[in-house]
């Protein structure tokens, strides 16, 4: 039931919802075109919420496609006509095309090259860790067409209107933090290319202003490049297959005792899971404009088969090249320089064939960090009315200059940001799956109450947050004493086995998050009623 106007709280005013959504900030869709409910005056098409400023936003909309809308929900009437074939195949090939990148490719080289682990060993963990986080993904993915709503205004409905800022807050690092990554890895490759004639940081810049660009105009350009994007990506690595598949070593067996075999397995497994269950907090950005009558499982089925496809195509090669290093004294050399100046290694043979396959991987880092950008923007705007006030897209700058900043200066340590930021995001992100899975399932769909998308910006009508917090809070607890990091272990890490212990912190934070959030929750529900 949409109801007849909304409460911006943080302003104490009263919104009409047919100036804030059939009107919004931006009525353009994902395809770039305008819908009906364009206006030639532009005055009625500004949100209420999100300040003056969204009136320049609405002349770059006119101009140069510039999506103006920021975090105000899109109403039924705004949505796309259905077309179920057309956005099923959408829905696939867009997450196909964030995940089919370099930096998975990266990821799977950390399991025999510092996990110590064998073919069959990364293999294994590979298709199991991608198909599990996959689920998170797709399964907040489904909240989109249903809501209207972003991601993270979404998530107020599970930790309450305070609560979930926290959560907020986490997704922006976490986002820019994977922006960063791209900017390094995207770097690392055209600097190889280029034979070091073009320093690391120029080829930051680069990476950075590419990704900026498309973030800052929108949905509209991040679906038409994901569209396609994956198809100059896939020919790239069918060639890397063919010129370096010869020397993968599937004969490779994990190294250690069994009890550091089995801790490195644990910590690989939670890298694996980390580096796509980040995904969760901005799935369901994309999916706003789709019609709500879609079935929750095909849209499901469409995000989760995209993922994990593209997962275990990039992860497995990346294994085959890192068991191949310590027999291709080439590829060794090229690893001591960097992770680009390896991939440029492995297409040697093919002269400037090779290069331009490297390039295309390079450009294709874009497609996996740009939607990235995109929601950290989006997320900066659900903290506030101050974030309301400034447009999507100058947070969209801004973050582009902070990610800049951050790959310069972190450019020569990557493998380091790898193994010590990726878990670290699944630290935060898997308490508040537990808790949306579990408000859902338990307290929603058991009692038979449907959710009221309307009232994302009520503070008195959305949950009060306090279980939610403390669930949170118990379940972060829970990942400290079972992480694995370079500067800390936990006491329960240390016992999973060998010298140093694994990573199952993620595993300890769904558990404690999913044992006390229930019974707190069912408190606070008797108390407050919502």
């Amino acid at each position: 039931m949409e109801s007849s106007a909304e409460h911006d709280i943080e302003k104490g005013v009263a919104v009409n919802p047919t100036e804030v959504h059939a009107t919004a900030d931006n009525s353009t869709d994902r395809d770039g075109k305008h819908s009906s409910l364009d206006h030639e005056d532009d005055g009625p098409r500004l949100s209420a919420s999100e300040g003056k400023l969204s009136y320049w936003g609405v002349k770059m909309d006119d101009i140069w496609g510039v999506e103006a809308r920021g975090i105000t929900r899109v109403m039924t009437n705004e949505k796309n006509m259905p077309r179920p074939l057309h956005d099923y195949f959408h829905m696939f090939s867009l997450w196909f095309s964030i995940n089919l990148q370099a930096v998975n490719i990266i990821i799977g080289l950390l399991g025999p090259l510092v996990y110590g682990l064998g073919w069959v060993d990364c293999v294994c963990i590979v298709i199991f860790a991608s198909a599990l986080a996959s689920c998170g993904v797709a399964y907040l993915a489904t909240f989109g067409p249903e809501s209207g709503n972003r991601t993270m205004i979404i998530g107020r409905y599970f930790m309450g209107y305070w609560p979930s800022k926290i959560a907020a807050v986490c997704n922006i690092v976490q986002q820019v933090g994977f922006g960063t990554i791209g900017c390094i890895i995207t770097g690392q490759m055209i600097t190889a290319v280029n034979g070091g004639g073009l320093s690391l940081a120029v080829g930051c810049v680069i990476a950075a202003l590419c990704i900026g660009l498309i973030a800052t105009f929108g949905i509209n350009y991040l679906n038409k490049i994901e569209r396609f994007g994956y198809i100059p990506q896939a020919l790239a690595i069918f060639v890397l297959i063919g010129s370096a598949g010869k020397n993968f070593n599937t004969a490779a067996v994990s190294v250690g005792d069994s009890g550091s075999i089995n801790a490195n397995r644990c910590s690989f497994f939670a890298l694996i899971f980390a580096s796509i269950i980040g995904f969760s907090a901005i799935s369901a950005d994309f999916y706003v404009y789709y019609p709500k009558t879609y079935p929750k499982w095909i849209t499901f089925a469409s995000t989760w088969s995209g993922i994990w496809v593209a997962l275990i195509f990039c992860d497995i090669i990346g294994v085959g090249i890192a068991t191949g290093i310590p027999n291709i004294p080439e590829w060794s050399d090229a690893y001591d320089i960097s992770s680009g100046a390896l991939l440029y290694a492995c297409y040697s043979g093919l002269g400037g064939f090779g290069g331009f396959c490297v390039v295309i991987l390079a450009l294709g880092s874009i497609t996996n960090n740009a939607p990235c950008s995109y929601s950290a923007a989006l997320t900066i705007q659900v903290l506030g009315r101050y974030g309301k006030k400034v447009p999507r897209w100058f947070w969209c700058v801004l973050i582009t200059v902070v990610e800049l900043v951050l790959s310069i200066a972190g450019r020569n340590q990557l493998f380091t940001v790898f193994e010590n930021f990726l878990p670290m995001m699944a630290y935060w992100i898997c308490p508040w799956i537990t808790i949306v899975l579990e408000e859902h399932l338990l307290f929603h769909k058991l009692n038979g109450k449907a959710f009221d998308w309307s009232i994302y910006e009520s503070k008195s009508k959305l949950p009060i947050g306090l279980a939610a917090l403390l669930s949170f809070l118990i379940g972060f607890a829970g990942a400290i004493v079972g992480m694995y990091q370079i500067w800390y272990t936990g006491p329960i890490a240390l016992k999973v086995g060998g010298a140093y212990g694994g990573d199952i912190g993620a595993w300890l934070a769904i558990g404690f998050t999913g044992i006390v959030f229930p019974p707190l929750r069912w408190l606070e529900w008797k108390k407050f009623g919502r």
